[in-house]
């Protein structure tokens, strides 16, 4: 398959995959944040390292462990990747799924930022207009939560900046999702001995429970695969766009499933970053389409 067109379908199941994620960790609320965003790397690396020796890759591994250089990419994105995690399923748990949504609606624009801070990705007179306009909608969700939202701007920025050091890292996606859960995996695995009492305060008591937390692996690795080889395949402007995708299946789900408050002015924030959004994306694909700079 053509390498922009596999990167962009690769982007779609990750975006779709994130969307529907705050159903999958409401059902892990009888664990706190930490311990979930432990569990789920701890996971991640069981299920990272058995797809990377069946695809006979550990080569690409032990490589990359061996350099320095790629360890200090991978433990500052490890680290950017955790924090978002962390922010992300906490948000989840205490009734912000909409504000996470939001961060994940600015989260492209600041790709669009870093994309010509650091690969030279232009943007036309339309493309700033949209950007004008969604840092405006987010002006409007001051008095519409009744202070800054923190917990979006926070997730907006930890995964863009994300985006752009695996966009520079050397390995693939696999291999370096891989290095980063194994740099983590013992702060991980020291946590979980440190604040599980028992076997049932780290997995639950309940068969269901037991599976979903091994599930974690699964969740968090596959939208991950996906976006680290869409990264490396597509401009950061048209990953911007596509990940739109993830925050409006978010929204729905924080608003008409959970209940989640919808005032009037933030509804009105919510429109008028969607119409940056169309702004940008009609203008990027139709009009002047934006020049692959992937490597």
């Amino acid at each position: 398959m053509n390498p922009s067109r596999s990167g962009v379908l690769a982007a779609i199941a990750a975006f779709f995959l994130w969307g529907v994620l705050p159903i999958f960790w409401k059902h892990l609320s009888f664990l706190p944040p930490v311990s979930i965003v432990a569990q789920r790397t701890v996971w991640s690396l069981v299920l990272l390292l058995a797809i990377l020796f069946f695809r006979g890759e550990s080569r690409k591994l032990t490589t990359g462990l061996r350099s320095p250089k790629t360890l200090g990419l991978h433990f500052a994105s490890g680290i950017l990747l955790s924090s978002n995690w962390l922010l992300y399923v906490w948000s989840t748990l205490n009734g912000h799924i909409v504000e996470a949504a939001l961060g994940y609606y600015l989260n492209p624009f600041f790709n669009m930022l870093f994309g010509a801070l650091w690969f030279g990705e232009r943007h036309n007179r339309w493309q700033f207009s949209a950007i004008a306009l969604a840092l405006i909608g987010v002006g409007f969700q001051i008095p519409g939560i009744g202070g800054v939202p923190w917990i979006a701007l926070i997730l907006a920025i930890s995964f863009s900046l994300y985006a752009v050091i695996r966009k520079r890292a050397p390995l693939d996606s696999l291999a370096g999702l891989t290095v980063e859960t194994i740099l983590l995996a013992p702060i991980a695995l020291v946590w979980l001995i440190a604040t599980s009492s028992s076997p049932s305060a780290a997995f639950g008591t309940t068969p269901i429970q037991i599976f979903t937390v091994i599930s974690t692996g699964l969740a968090t690795a596959a939208p991950l695969l996906c976006f680290g080889y869409a990264a490396r395949k597509i401009s950061l402007t048209t990953l911007g766009v596509l990940q739109f995708i993830g925050p409006t299946i978010q929204f729905f789900i924080g608003w008409k499933i959970y209940g989640e408050p919808m005032t009037q002015m933030r509804l009105l924030s919510f429109a008028l970053i969607w119409l940056a959004i169309a702004i940008y994306a009609f203008d990027a694909f139709h009009k002047r389409p934006v020049v692959e700079t992937a490597k």
